[in-house]
């Protein structure tokens, strides 16, 4: 492992942490056009925000990529710039879902194909596009709460920098610290209480790179296909239960809403604050027990992902139990 650490592997996260610092600095102070998120029935907080805070971590990951010259499949590179226009233009004009959904659809089916076609059926490549998609939307519903999604990018790249690193691959390790690195420097000006929102133009980015850099990893044989489905599990599991909840009741999915397991913390008491932390502990644990167990053979791995699976289940439970409890004393 300490033999795979290079200057470059020091420099590039630095630099990836300095260019984003300074850059979303900029875009709170600078006398820059203000995109606002103003509150709404989704929103935990009560006044107007800046929320461009993702162009400068999308600056400072780009940058640093093109430096240290990323060795990455162009539809990754395509991928995220296309992203990141569609979501800056949905931050400023309220793009309608269709043009959204859209071209996420056609990054993620373009990704499907180029990296999978010729070994995997149409069914796995269907799959996977479904799979980016989610993904990608998922971290954008997730980024809710002061600090929440900016830490899991930290925590989870991390992860996945050092899962790259003990397999050998230093390179995919250098680019995947150099966005763990930037997501530290934006978390810098958004924990509670937040200066600067990410906006979908740093969450919907941040989620394809989770979805498509774990695809690479598996492709490339770095880790087994669960392992980023693990890593960020906190957010698949609280997302994913969400929406069927939501659809189950015949609910339109798409409306703004605050019954994500997060939102539910936030406003139980626990605060922006605390609910970040937890966040934090969890991801850790959760990342920490599958980097531990890539080592180990399929059944261990597949014991720790029905663990988790388990402690998932019980959280849901507590936290519905106490949401009921709330109501009634209320």
């Amino acid at each position: 492992m300490l033999a795979g650490i290079s200057f470059s592997m020091i420099a590039a996260p630095l630099l990836s942490f300095l260019v984003t610092y300074f850059s979303v600095l900029w875009l709170i102070k600078g006398n820059v056009a203000k995109i606002l998120d103003y509150p709404n029935s989704r929103s935990l907080h009560s006044e107007p925000m800046p929320r461009t805070g993702g162009v400068g971590l999308m600056f400072g990951i780009l940058t640093v990529w093109i430096l240290f010259a990323a060795d990455l499949p162009s539809s990754i590179w395509i991928g995220v710039c296309l992203l990141a226009l569609i979501s800056l233009a949905d931050d400023i004009f309220s793009l309608p879902v269709w043009s959204r959904l859209l071209v996420q659809g056609l990054v993620a089916g373009g990704i499907s194909v180029i990296l999978l076609s010729g070994a995997y059926g149409w069914m796995v490549m269907f799959l996977v596009m479904i799979g980016i998609i989610w993904m990608s939307n998922l971290y954008n519903f997730m980024d809710g709460s002061d600090g929440l999604a900016g830490g899991m990018a930290l925590i989870g790249f991390a992860y996945y920098g050092l899962a790259a690193l003990l397999a050998g691959n230093s390179d995919y390790a250098l680019i995947n610290f150099s966005i763990s690195a930037a997501a530290m420097a934006f978390l810098i000006h958004n924990f509670y209480p937040a200066r600067i929102f990410m906006g979908d133009v740093g969450a919907i980015p941040l989620g394809f790179l989770a979805a498509g850099l774990g695809l690479l990893g598996w492709i490339d044989g770095l880790w087994s296909m669960w392992f980023p489905l693990l890593v960020f599990s906190p957010f698949i599991a609280d997302a994913t239960v969400t929406l069927i909840k939501r659809c189950l009741r015949g609910e339109k999915i798409w409306l703004a809403h605050r019954e994500h397991y997060y939102q539910r913390a936030v406003q139980s008491g626990l605060g922006h604050r605390n609910t970040a932390l937890l966040g934090y502990t969890l991801m850790l644990l959760v990342g920490g027990s599958a980097v531990w167990a890539a080592s180990y053979d399929l059944m261990v791995q597949l014991r720790v992902g029905v663990i988790w699976g388990c402690i998932y289940l019980i959280l849901m439970f507590i936290s519905e139990w106490f949401q009921g409890y709330r109501v009634d004393c209320e």
